[in-house]
């Protein structure tokens, strides 16, 4: 192997990550306009907070429907992964469960649009609510039994219940600015409290 060879590998990786980095950024800026402007928003607005051009976008996702699958199961990901590294990094568990339900809270009352859109006929949305499920379920459970196990919460509840509630709890909250789903989700996460 020569030193061109040996060149072009230690590149292709850092292509990979770069190109990686660039795609993470452009669904961070899609997320972000869909947040302000609901999913509907004209590509051009997502491409000027990414500081990308139209046919970058275009050549990641093809269709509208394709940024918003990759969008939603971005966030999911960001949501999974954050519990693991909660719990690691929290006081207690029951603290790491309580900032996980804010980021869940949050994910939930940001996706404006994105419901209706799941509820359409395109089939490109037919398998996100199964995502949703596989890759978050888990990680409450993950964090409701490391509470359980160190006493601070009862042991009586599922993370599929817990989740169900909270999302119930985020129902109408872009419609009324006086009401605040994150202050309601706190409060059922300190009921869960063993009693001392």
């Amino acid at each position: 192997m020569n030193d061109s060879d040996q060149g072009a590998e230690r590149a292709a990786p850092s292509k990979r990550r770069d190109a990686r980095r660039n795609k993470e950024a452009l669904l961070d800026a899609a997320a972000a306009v869909f947040v302000a402007s609901g999913v509907e928003a004209p590509v051009r607005d997502i491409a000027a907070r990414a500081g990308v051009g139209l046919g970058t976008i275009y050549r990641h996702f093809p269709t509208r429907a394709d940024l918003i699958v990759a969008v939603y199961r971005h966030q999911v990901d960001a949501c999974a992964e954050a519990g693991p590294a909660l719990l690691a990094s929290s006081p207690t568990p029951h603290a790491a469960l309580g900032h996980w339900i804010g980021l869940f809270v949050d994910f939930l009352v940001t996706k404006h649009g994105l419901a209706a859109v799941l509820q359409s006929d395109n089939t490109a949305f037919d398998t996100l609510h199964a995502y949703f499920l596989d890759r978050l379920v888990p990680v409450c459970a993950r964090l409701l039994e490391a509470a359980a196990a160190t006493g601070e919460i009862r042991s009586d509840i599922s993370a599929y219940a817990l989740m169900r509630g909270v999302g119930n709890l985020c129902i109408g909250a872009g419609s009324d600015p006086d009401y605040d789903p994150r202050l309601l989700a706190a409060v059922l996460i300190a009921g869960l409290r063993s009693p001392r």
